[in-house]
């Protein structure tokens, strides 16, 4: 039995950037063996186990075969018999297709250290064509490493285009898409990644409505690269991506992608409240709408998270506006709704009394 480190660990340690997950493989091992040895088999598709003290994951060296489409298509061969080498031809990039011995022997059957060195993204073998979801984490690792001076090589370039002209990205999983999307997002710098799905032409299979307008395209990484400068939240980086689409459009691509809730409503906000960006022209009754739409009083939350958006977005909220509209909505969310109760408001008169004080709220801010 022979282990060894793998892939993002060695990359990364090799990169001198610091190492977060350790991902172990190991070679002439059987199951039976593992589970002797205290090990914890958590893999169902194949076998993989938790460390009995550190929980870190071993892998047994294994190979894979392509057996349909999608991410799912594929058959796994694990057996003491699979060579590290054989494990390794698997993987996507060369720069994660190395592995290190317990005594720190490189082992790079496919030059990765060389790829590390000149700043490059290559395909291990043609077998990366297999799966398509290695166009996105390619993208991927090209967002993460872009401000190293990471770029995909041309040679993988030139095979993801023919993945996507051949069709391959849509038996992709929507879940699947999402989570390298959303992981995406928070790279170092996540423009790269549409930039790059631009480029092979992938994004005209997983969010057209960016694919064919450039200048959609362009406002769109303007805005999503302030949201990334700012560090906002998961659902701020989606609804900067996608203001540009229309209220239809921003539900069929969130539900096509199985975007989660709060990402769909907050970039649908972002839409249908873009004029609040414009708020120094709106008259008080135009304020007021909006955090109604907003449902400003019951998500104050989601609001900051609505008016950080607007600010990131070309022609966007000003700083001072920014402020002055959440100020006016403190003052106007402290409107004492039982004072109105005590004087005798219920129902629907009650409604129409605390719009009335909102407003007359409002209305000290924007006259």
């Amino acid at each position: 039995m022979q282990i060894y480190l793998v892939g993002g660990a060695v990359r990364d340690k090799l990169l001198d950037i610091p190492v977060k997950d350790r991902d172990w493989v190991v070679v002439g091992a059987t199951p039976r063996e593992m589970l002797a040895q205290g090990f914890k088999q958590v893999g169902a598709d194949f076998p993989v186990f938790l460390h009995p003290q550190s929980h870190e994951e071993y892998a047994l060296a294994r190979t894979e075969r392509k057996s349909g489409q999608g991410y799912h298509g594929f058959s796994v061969y694990s057996a003491p018999d699979v060579s590290l080498e054989d494990d390794l031809r698997r993987r996507d990039l060369t720069i994660n297709a190395m592995a290190m011995s317990e005594d720190g022997t490189l082992v790079d059957p496919f030059h990765g250290r060389e790829d590390l060195e000149n700043r490059q993204l290559r395909h291990v073998s043609e077998a990366f064509a297999e799966d398509p979801l290695r166009i996105l984490r390619a993208a991927r690792f090209a967002a993460r490493f872009h401000h190293l001076g990471f770029r995909v090589a041309e040679d993988t370039m030139a095979l993801m285009k023919q993945m996507a002209a051949d069709g391959e990205v849509r038996h992709l999983v929507p879940e699947r898409v999402w989570q390298e999307i959303q992981r995406a997002l928070h790279e170092v710098t996540p423009v790269t990644f549409f930039d790059v799905l631009r480029e092979c032409g992938a994004i005209q299979d997983l969010i057209p409505e960016l694919a064919d307008n450039d200048e959609c395209f362009r406002n769109a990484m303007s805005a999503l690269a302030s949201a990334a400068g700012q560090e906002l939240a998961t659902e701020c980086r989606c609804a900067a991506l996608l203001h540009g689409l229309s209220t239809e459009q921003v539900n069929a691509r969130t539900a096509a992608l199985k975007a989660p809730n709060d990402c769909r409503d907050l970039s649908r906000l972002v839409v249908e409240l873009a004029p609040l960006a414009q708020a120094p022209s709106l008259s008080a009754e135009q304020v007021l709408e909006g955090f109604n739409q907003a449902d400003a009083w019951r998500r104050p939350g989601r609001f900051t998270l609505l008016l950080q958006t607007l600010a990131c977005l070309p022609e966007g909220l000003d700083p001072g506006t920014h402020q002055r509209l959440r100020d006016t909505l403190e003052a106007a969310r402290s409107v004492n709704v039982r004072s109105l109760m005590s004087q005798g408001f219920k129902g629907k008169a009650l409604g129409e009394a605390i719009g009335l004080e909102r407003l007359r709220v409002v209305s000290r801010y924007f006259p």
